[in-house]
């Protein structure tokens, strides 16, 4: 989902459901249900009039293929932001789902309802934490899950349930304004981007968004947006469906791993050239050879087995390009719903990861001064990572991957009084990260003064 500097492929009809392990296709003109021609609901006439701003988003199919399309950023159907309605009771609060701890040094998932009525927030927090388990099931999720704090964020609608559901005759009153058939594509589950703002500011932090929509209906969307609050992208999805947190997953690559997508549209033109390498990590000009020759992104993992199937090479195909760009294996869940992240994309996640998260935090802050009388401790959120102590400089081979020390057991030459520097070093050895560029973000240090 993430902008290109080519032109745009606009969707501007339903996607066409591609057999799994084939590229996506798009579908040019507006499909509709048999008899449906005149039935008043979710349109792009009513969605366009919302507002004149527009972003490119990525809409799923249910057999995995993705494609793009874009769309309003407002919604015509939103009611929790109108002069003089007063926010319901509980709208706006703030659950933590998951707290692992401060959130300097976590990744902040934020989750946020629609759909829900007042009564329905149990509901909401439920389909919340089922949505987190989906997208944490996945690796590399799976092993860093304390990394993570998860907050679900109310929204109290007037109505139960969701625009365009179960037909596009049905509209709905909810506070985020969320509505299928968007752009005349009926899995395309859009929403007001101002309003998940206002929502999103009321939890601690938030370097990811998810909306979850109240409705077993499969659909969602992928929004490429850059809000100041720290996150890049909004993902929406059904509450209700099972197979919706997949939408989450991919959508997190880009935002957090900055993958690019690796889908391509036949008929496209090819890559051009003088356009130059592109940025993101999994798609380059090159094949695996040249790759391995110039020693240049992914080339490190070719020729392993990759947990999404087969090897990674150079498979020609991705960036929305049919020819000219290459992708690292044949299908990921950058490329179909489903599948795994591959090699280079599991690197590029952890990579991100870190970028909001460290690997050693403490109870303790940093820089609290610290006598001889005292007990420090730290944590280490991620199995397998080493912590190692050193004194004014000096290593302290006995307290090696010790996450307590007692003081007192900590030589302090000199005199009394004398101030010295404890420093902890803890550092993420996952095998999953290769780059030494990457690897430096996985290693963390805090110091505390100490006296006798």
């Amino acid at each position: 989902m993430r902008n290109r500097r080519f032109g745009s492929i606009v969707l501007t009809g339903a996607l066409a459901l591609a057999a799994l392990g084939t590229a996506p296709a798009a579908v040019a003109g507006p499909v509709a249900p048999a008899g449906s021609a005149a039935v008043e609901g979710p349109s792009v006439g009513a969605a366009a009039a919302a507002g004149g701003s527009r972003h490119r988003v990525e809409v799923f199919a249910e057999d995995g293929s993705i494609g793009r399309a874009t769309v309003p950023a407002a919604s015509p159907y939103l009611t929790g932001d109108r002069p003089g309605l007063a926010p319901a009771a509980g709208d706006g609060e703030v659950t933590p789902i998951l707290r692992s701890g401060d959130s300097a040094g976590k990744v902040d998932v934020v989750v946020i309802g629609d759909g829900y009525t007042a009564a329905e927030q149990e509901k909401f927090r439920a389909d919340a934490a089922a949505k987190w388990q989906e997208l944490s099931a996945v690796e590399p999720y799976a092993g860093y899950r304390n990394l993570f704090n998860v907050w679900a964020v109310a929204t109290v609608s007037t109505e139960s349930g969701i625009t365009g559901d179960p037909d596009r005759a049905t509209v709905r009153n909810t506070a985020l304004g969320s509505y299928f058939w968007c752009e005349d594509i009926e899995r395309l589950l859009c929403v007001d981007t101002k309003a998940v703002e206002n929502y999103a500011v009321k939890a601690p932090q938030a370097d990811l968004v998810l909306v979850v929509a109240n409705t077993a209906k499969y659909g969602g969307a992928g929004y490429n947006v850059a809000s100041p609050l720290g996150y890049d992208g909004i993902a929406t999805v059904a509450g209700g469906n099972p197979k919706a947190g997949q939408i989450a997953v991919h959508e997190t690559g880009h935002s957090l791993g900055k993958l690019a997508d690796e889908y391509f549209y036949d008929g496209s033109d090819t890559y051009p050239a003088e356009q130059g390498e592109p940025a993101e990590p999994n798609i380059s000009m090159y094949t695996a050879d040249r790759l391995t020759h110039d020693r240049a992104k992914w080339y490190r993992w070719i020729g392993r087995t990759s947990p999404d199937g087969g090897v990674v090479g150079s498979y020609e195909g991705g960036g929305y390009y049919p020819k000219g760009l290459y992708r690292p294996t044949e299908n990921s869940i950058m490329r179909l719903l489903g599948r795994e992240f591959n090699l280079p994309g599991r690197e590029a996640m952890i990579a991100g990861f870190y970028r909001h998260a460290v690997p050693l935090t403490s109870p303790t802050p940093a820089g609290t001064p610290l006598t001889r009388t005292d007990r420090l401790t730290v944590d280490l959120p991620v199995a397998g990572t080493t912590l190692d102590w050193s004194l004014d400089g000096r290593p302290l081979p006995q307290l090696r991957g010790r996450t307590t020390v007692d003081l007192r057991t900590v030589p302090l030459p000199g005199p009394r009084g004398r101030a010295h520097t404890l420093t902890a070093t803890a550092t993420d050895r996952t095998p999953a990260v290769l780059d030494p560029a990457l690897r430096a973000g996985l290693t963390a240090t805090l110091s505390w003064p100490v006296t006798r």
